[in-house]
């Protein structure tokens, strides 16, 4: 806001997500503390509040709206905020033609598919869930320890394994969804 005129104003070219939600720039974040900021941001700018102000206003408004929830989203799912976290280190995510992640981790990657593609009933996806769940935190843990290193290629070969399971989590979810 305009100090003088208290007018909102346009957010910043490229903010920085953890300054914006209050957070350290760090891969571990309290998720109460986030929910707790992106609630009370979205209490002040909501295009709601703005319904009676200038054009340019319920504008910027819009634009807040929109950066608050990305930077909440990004921070909540450790994906992203890894993902993130490397971005700010100048550092690209892996493709996966760029990264050399083992026949071994291949291959579970492979026979999850092959389990999800043969599963007939919700038991066995049940099952599925539940073992991408438990490797999803077991990486999360090792991403978190990476950087808490400061071992920026180890949480980069880490983060693109998450991002097999992410794809393995949202081939089930369209399975679970009834046709």
């Amino acid at each position: 806001f305009c100090p003088s005129c208290r007018a909102l104003q346009p957010p910043e070219h490229r903010p920085d997500l953890f300054r914006l939600m209050d957070c350290d720039r760090s891969f571990r974040v309290d998720a109460q503390h986030l929910q707790r900021r992106f609630r009370s941001l979205q209490l002040i700018v909501h295009p709601d509040r703005f319904g009676q102000r200038p054009p340019k206003e319920q504008h910027y408004s819009d634009q807040h709206s929109s950066l608050i929830n990305k930077a909440y989203q990004t921070l909540l799912n450790p994906l992203s905020r890894g993902l993130y976290l490397l971005e700010l280190h100048g550092i690209e995510a892996a493709q996966e033609t760029d990264y050399d992640a083992g026949s071994v981790f291949l291959m579970e990657i492979m026979e999850i598919n092959e389990k999800l593609a043969e599963s007939k009933n919700e038991d066995s996806l049940q099952e599925i869930e539940i073992l991408i769940k438990v490797k999803q935190e077991e990486l999360t843990k090792e991403v978190a320890a990476a950087f808490e290193r400061d071992d920026l290629q180890e949480a980069k070969k880490l983060l693109a394994k998450m991002k097999y399971f992410a794809n393995l989590e949202d081939k089930l979810k369209q399975k679970k969804i009834p046709s």
